[in-house]
C-alpha cells in the first residue's frame, strides 16, 4: 500500500471497567484530501455518548483482551484521535469509504 503524508491515522482504544487499556489504530489513504477538522466532525457526530463506537459496525478491528470477564468487559471501543501520518496504510478502505461506513451505521 502507498505511503503518503496524506494518510490519516485513526487512533482508538479499548478500556474495560477496571480501566485497563489496549491501544490500536487504522491508517487510511486520503486521496480526496479530506481535512482533519471535517474528519473529526464526522467521527464525533457519530460516537455513542461522545466517546464510544461499535468497531464491528465501523468495520475496524475490535480491540479486546484475550480473556473475557463479564464483570469488566464490553463490546465498545473508544475514539482517541485522528492525525495525518506518513505511516503506510493498514486498511483496504479509503478514508472516504470509512467515513461513509460510519455515517451509514449511525
Amino acid at each position: 500500500m502507498p505511503v503518503s503524508v496524506n494518510n490519516i491515522q485513526f487512533n482508538y482504544l479499548y478500556r474495560d471497567a477496571g480501566n485497563y487499556k489496549l491501544f490500536g489504530y487504522e491508517v487510511f489513504s486520503n486521496p480526496e484530501g479530506i481535512p482533519i477538522r471535517e474528519i473529526e466532525t464526522t467521527i464525533t457526530a457519530n460516537l455513542i455518548d461522545g466517546e464510544y463506537f461499535d468497531p464491528l459496525k465501523w468495520e475496524v478491528k475490535p480491540l479486546t483482551f484475550s480473556e473475557w470477564d463479564d464483570d469488566l468487559d464490553h463490546f465498545w471501543n473508544e475514539f482517541e484521535s485522528i492525525e495525518a501520518t506518513p505511516t503506510p496504510v493498514t486498511s483496504k478502505k479509503s478514508l472516504k469509504e470509512f467515513l461513509d461506513t460510519i455515517k451509514k451505521n449511525d
